[in-house]
């Protein structure tokens, strides 16, 4: 086994030698947050274990040909694009050559694509160890209960300590805890600042949270309260995933949307550390969000833009990829010696990945650790945050949702 490879057993990331690309494996980077489980490959990437019913696999063949056939009338019929579609079309034709070439250079590397290949050989082994996954029992909608008058009396029980006591009847043995911790799990910071993983109970779901991890779960009137009294207790990563009003979500109604301008209101200067912050933005290829974005979002938040990450790569309205827009954010008025305590970001660089749930994002911050400004280890924080990561602080309406025990396996 190569150098590279083990290093990307350990953590997830394979970086090409000779290229602005990397590959990330979400399930492998994540493990790293844990210590007593693993997250379940079927659940995380459930498009590529999911048994498709007999006919199914000749169905979706033929929704693609019809999609390209109506892609070729499209083609045979040109229509002049307006202003802002020439612009979009002008990033993709720029972000195209970086994808293909990204791809090639995936394809060479034998050594990681026959790692990758027994994806599912590795989970069928492991599936003694206790896989979790109940497919068909409904999850929790905490974005449901949040709204209700009950909010401020739910309750979440974190078990601290786990230890196996013998039954005295020889049977399986009795999980005992040394503290239980019951706290509000609403508009409430809930901590485990310990070194192992806690075992949470919620209306008789349970929940696993990673060691020196906090969530905050609220609706976007309550952030205001993860906003530190000291900027010296501010965040330098601060990692966004905002849910775009878009009619693709809308139509799968996999998660609530909002407007774009009520992402105007978040506090990032205030969230941020008083040696600067890193932020990252996910955004979709819409060229009216990409320019509200530069143009309104990140002049209101204070961020300077520094850099970017970047079916059929040439659908016009279904471009498999989505960018990461990267800025600098500083309590005070930018110069150049600020700037010059962190590390530039090279531009353009592509991150490949397997597609996990949908609009699931890969965890970047492993490949942003070396740009953020400040004190290392940097304070860490995902806004609109659907899971938890070892060291961050998670914040939104369902910080917990990837978080039941049905997405992982125990060791």
């Amino acid at each position: 086994m190569t150098d590279k490879l083990s290093t990307f057993f350990d953590s997830g990331i394979y970086r090409f030698e000779n290229s602005n690309a990397v590959f990330i494996d979400p399930v492998r980077s994540m493990n790293r947050s844990y210590t007593r489980f693993r997250v379940s490959p079927s659940a995380y990437y459930p498009r590529f274990f999911e048994s498709k019913p007999a006919g199914q696999e000749s169905k979706v063949s033929s929704n693609s040909r019809k999609r390209k056939r109506k892609e070729k009338k499209k083609k045979k019929k040109p229509q002049a694009l307006n202003e802002r579609e020439k612009i979009a079309d002008q990033r993709h034709q720029e972000a195209r050559p970086l994808l293909l070439k990204a791809h090639e250079c995936l394809m060479r590397e034998t050594d990681l694509l026959d790692a990758m290949s027994n994806l599912r050989s590795d989970f069928d082994s492991s599936r003694g160890c206790g896989d979790s996954v109940l497919p068909g029992v409904p999850e929790q909608s905490f974005v449901e209960l949040g709204r209700v008058w009950q909010a401020p009396l739910y309750e979440i029980t974190l078990n601290f300590n786990q230890h196996e006591k013998p039954n005295a009847d020889g049977g399986s043995p009795i999980m005992q805890y040394s503290e239980q911790r019951v706290l509000p799990i609403f508009d409430n910071l809930v901590l485990n600042e310990t070194g192992d993983d806690v075992e949470a109970e919620f209306l008789n779901s349970q929940y696993v949270i990673p060691r020196e991890s906090s969530f905050y779960m609220s609706d976007l009137g309550q952030i205001h309260n993860l906003i530190p009294a000291d900027s010296g207790c501010g965040f330098n990563l601060i990692v966004i995933d905002p849910p775009w009003e878009n009619g693709s979500a809308r139509q799968k109604s996999r998660y609530p949307t909002l407007p774009n301008h009520y992402f105007l209101s978040l506090p990032i200067k205030q969230l941020t550390h008083t040696d600067g912050a890193l932020v990252a933005l996910w955004v979709t290829n819409r060229e009216k969000l990409r320019g509200f974005v530069e143009k309104e979002l990140f002049p209101a938040w204070g961020v300077k833009a520094d850099g970017s990450m970047i079916n059929e790569i040439d659908l016009f309205h279904h471009r498999p990829y989505e960018c990461l827009l990267l800025g600098q954010c500083h309590r005070k008025a930018m110069d150049s010696k600020c700037l010059s305590k962190s590390k530039p970001v090279q531009d353009n660089q592509i991150i490949i990945s397997i597609p996990g749930d949908y609009s699931r994002k890969p965890p970047v911050g492993g490949l942003l650790m070396d740009y953020v400004p400040g004190f290392k280890p940097a304070r860490c924080i995902e806004l609109f945050a659907r899971e938890m990561i070892s060291g961050w602080t998670s914040w939104g309406n369902e910080p917990l949702h990837f978080q039941e025990l049905r997405y992982f396996i125990r060791d």
